[in-house]
């Protein structure tokens, strides 16, 4: 299978680092053709342009500045997010892409004024992520990373395609212990990928 891996994290030696290494390293050594698209090494710019608005919904001219990315999201079979929730959100680097990315005819088309999805080569998602809160806080404000995953991106990919969402919860309170329980439950999901 062909996987997109995600990585939004400006500190490679962070935690969140090691765990975007782990699961390239697992994705491989299972026989997975993977595409490690690292948006900070890559040097991706998340800023939408005005340009880029203006051709927003013109199918065509709205691919050119980002047709790389969009042609290795196309080209995947399978996504695999790797980031750190700031904020109760994306880092802004990831959200960035999927504004400049995730556009009219590469994840959804409008057809009579209404959305239909058209991600359908995406035929699963695993998402590794880190929260610096613990998992009530997050759940006390409505998780919005994790409902923009299980119930947006849910919905522009192939229908019925399995999702998983793997989140290491309270990291300003974590541990060697706790972190590499995480390392051990990304790499297991990973393998069965």
């Amino acid at each position: 299978m062909r996987v997109l891996v995600l990585h939004a994290h400006p500190v490679a030696e962070s935690y969140n680092g090691a765990l975007h290494r782990l699961v390239v390293e697992r994705l491989k050594a299972k026989g997975h053709e993977v595409d490690d698209c690292d948006l900070y090494a890559e040097g991706f710019s998340p800023v939408l342009t005005r340009e880029e608005r203006i051709d927003y919904h013109e199918i065509g001219p709205n691919l050119e500045p980002v047709a790389g990315y969009v042609e290795r999201l196309q080209k995947a079979d399978a996504l695999v997010m790797c980031y750190p929730v700031w904020n109760f959100g994306y880092p802004a680097m990831l959200k960035g892409f999927f504004d400049r990315v995730f556009l009219p005819g590469v994840s959804f088309k409008m057809v009579d004024g209404k959305v239909r999805p058209c991600l359908h080569n995406i035929r699963k998602v695993a998402v590794v992520t880190s929260y610096g809160g613990t998992w009530l806080r997050a759940t006390f404000v409505g998780n919005p990373p994790r409902k923009a995953v299980m119930r947006v991106l849910r919905v522009i990919v192939k229908p019925g395609a399995p999702f998983s969402y793997l989140a290491h919860y309270d990291m300003n309170r974590s541990t060697p212990a706790t972190r590499e329980a995480f390392m051990k439950k990304v790499a297991a999901a990973m393998d069965v990928f």
